[in-house]
């Protein structure tokens, strides 16, 4: 077993006024006080050369102090220290040993040697050491507990319960020391005197209900359960709210097979406003984990619980409503956590999951109004999280409030980061908005722009390039890259209607008919024919290719489908494509 010097070194510090009175008591001539100078000074040189990790040299200057006085205690006590760094165990334990038959009144010489014993499993040595050191050093509390955690190791329960009397009688009667005498006397099958400890608990604070629990507690434990009933009674007597004995009682009915007692006892526990809101949460979990197991779960009487609580609880904690939102949600009550997740929010505006729980409830009923109300005041408690900004701007894009999503989103570009792909994906969909207000507000210099930006920073962006291409060819101009980039995103999706027929359009807009009515074909195959924007740019590219039948069907059709089109009934009374 190898020894840790410094911990060692640490435990057993002695004072070295002290160390030298000892020394020189012996003293009586000249030669032995020639030689405790000598000692003294190498005993300090060794001691400095020590704190500053001169180990060796530290060494070699204490071997030197006992050739000039072999039974110094210090020297002894130090080099014992040196011999168990260098793992030489039974030299260290003899210079300890030597130390304190030489000074048996030294406390820290003996709590070394003490600590020795128990490392090396000498149970019996540490155990005469420690009682000869609590004889000696009665105002010391580390050798009582020293031995107990012997006696303890070796269950000699006798020896223990006497020690802790030895301990009471010089500290008091303490909670600590009764429960674990309590503790023995139950493992030595003696139930009355453990009994009879807490009830001398109980009789010296007769006002601290926590004895008394304790005494129920110890009855129901050994199965004295009428005894454990009377005394949570008697408890809650005196204080009929105190979840303790409420808590005891339930775990009471559980044990004697009370089902229906013990959910009314557990239904009270949690309703009451005394108990901490951990435990409550805790029993909520056990609850709902034990009648979901049941055939019947009974939701209504967890949701009353959930409610009762909410309603009495006086702290601002969110544990409860956040698992109330949890059970909800997995009971597929989505529109029943609203509420509870803006009570969340009132008590913890910096609640980033519940705030961005209900940002997903608002966007599902796409609510817009809602989203704006919530991730307002997320970004003012949370504005490092850009997905706040990031739905703000798109409900106000929705709601058409162009400046304000704009705004919205021109905020996000400062806080966004920037160091990853994903976080340059993030900022190119922030441009590709900004673009579309630009274009929503005819400010198209200003949307071109920011599509540019965009595809700096993503240039695979469908998205962006699907509407840069397709608004160029609105203008009809720069058709050729419009073209490009609207062909690379029919490359990337084949079966997107919306880009087949932007391709499509582009195409027309060159006025290659032939390639126009292939893709718009394909749009309409593949759901175009539900938007009358494709349908009727399915009109205009028939018309062009030479089949003016199906192109006014293909009108007609854009117009029953409510199309606003400012050309369109122009075109089917003229029976001829008219350009907007």
């Amino acid at each position: 077993m190898k020894y840790n010097f410094h911990q060692l070194l640490l435990k057993s510090v002695l004072p070295l006024c002290v160390m030298f009175l000892v020394c020189s008591s012996f003293t009586t001539s000249d030669d032995e006080v020639e030689q405790q100078r000598k000692y003294n000074y190498f005993f300090l040189e060794a001691t400095r050369l020590k704190i500053q990790n001169n180990l060796a040299e530290a060494f070699d200057l204490y071997k030197h102090c006992l050739n000039i006085i072999p039974d110094a205690p210090s020297a002894l006590y130090e080099i014992a220290q040196f011999y168990f760094m260098l793992n030489q165990v039974r030299a260290g334990e003899d210079a300890l040993v030597k130390a304190v038959s030489i000074e048996p009144d030294n406390y820290w010489y003996s709590q070394a040697l003490a600590s020795v014993y128990q490392q090396q499993g000498k149970m019996e040595k540490a155990a005469q050491l420690l009682e000869e050191m609590v004889r000696r050093f009665p105002d010391k509390q580390e050798p009582f507990f020293g031995l107990l955690d012997i006696y303890n190791r070796t269950q000699n329960y006798e020896k223990m319960v006497s020690t802790i009397d030895s301990l009471e009688y010089r500290l008091g009667k303490s909670e600590q020391l009764t429960m674990e005498k309590s503790r023995i006397y139950m493992l030595m099958g003696n139930n009355k005197k453990a009994f009879d400890e807490i009830e001398g608990l109980v009789k010296e604070y007769p006002l601290d209900m926590r004895y008394l629990n304790m005494l129920g507690d110890a009855y129901m434990q050994n199965d004295e359960m009428k005894k454990a009933y009377a005394t949570y009674q008697k408890v809650l007597s005196i204080e009929p709210k105190n979840p303790q004995a409420l808590y005891a009682l339930a775990a009471y009915y559980e044990k004697t097979g009370q089902p229906e007692l013990y959910d009314a006892q557990i239904d009270t526990l949690l309703l009451n406003d005394n108990l901490d809101v951990t435990i409550k949460t805790t029993l909520m979990r056990q609850l709902i984990g034990r009648i979901q197991q049941q055939e019947n779960a009974d939701t209504l009487r967890i949701i009353r619980l959930f409610e009762g609580i909410m309603e009495q609880d006086k702290e601002d904690d969110v544990e409860i409503p956040v698992l109330y939102t949890q059970y909800l949600i997995s009971r597929g009550m989505q529109e029943e956590t609203i509420p509870v997740l803006e009570h969340i929010l009132r008590l913890e505006p910096a609640h980033t999951q519940a705030r961005m729980t209900l940002l997903g409830q608002a966007l599902r009923k796409q609510d817009m109004e809602m989203v704006v109300r919530v991730c307002e005041p997320g970004i003012e408690v949370n504005p490092d999280v850009v997905e706040f900004y990031f739905y703000l701007g798109l409900a106000h894009y929705q709601l058409e409030h162009w400046d304000e999503a704009l705004s919205v989103f021109q905020k996000a570009l400062e806080v966004a980061p920037k160091t990853t792909s994903k976080d340059k994906e993030l900022i190119a969909d922030f441009y590709h908005m900004i673009g579309d207000i630009y274009h929503s507000k005819d400010e198209n210099e200003k949307a071109y722009h920011a599509y540019d930006s965009a595809l700096q920073n993503n240039p695979d962006n469908l998205g962006v390039l699907n509407n840069y291409a397709y608004y160029l060819s609105l203008q009809k101009t720069d058709l050729d890259k419009a073209e490009e980039m609207s062909y690379k995103t029919v490359k990337a999706e084949p079966d997107n209607s919306t880009y087949l027929d932007t391709y499509a359009w582009i195409l027309f807009e060159k006025e290659n008919y032939v390639q126009a009515r292939i893709y718009i074909d394909m749009a309409l195959q593949n759901g175009g024919e539900e938007s009358d924007v494709i349908i009727e740019h399915a009109g205009d590219i028939y018309f062009y290719s030479g089949d003016t039948d199906k192109a006014i069907e293909y009108w007609q059709q854009a117009q029953e489908m409510g199309s606003e089109s400012k050309t369109l009934e122009r075109k089917i009374k003229e029976k001829k494509y008219i350009a907007e």
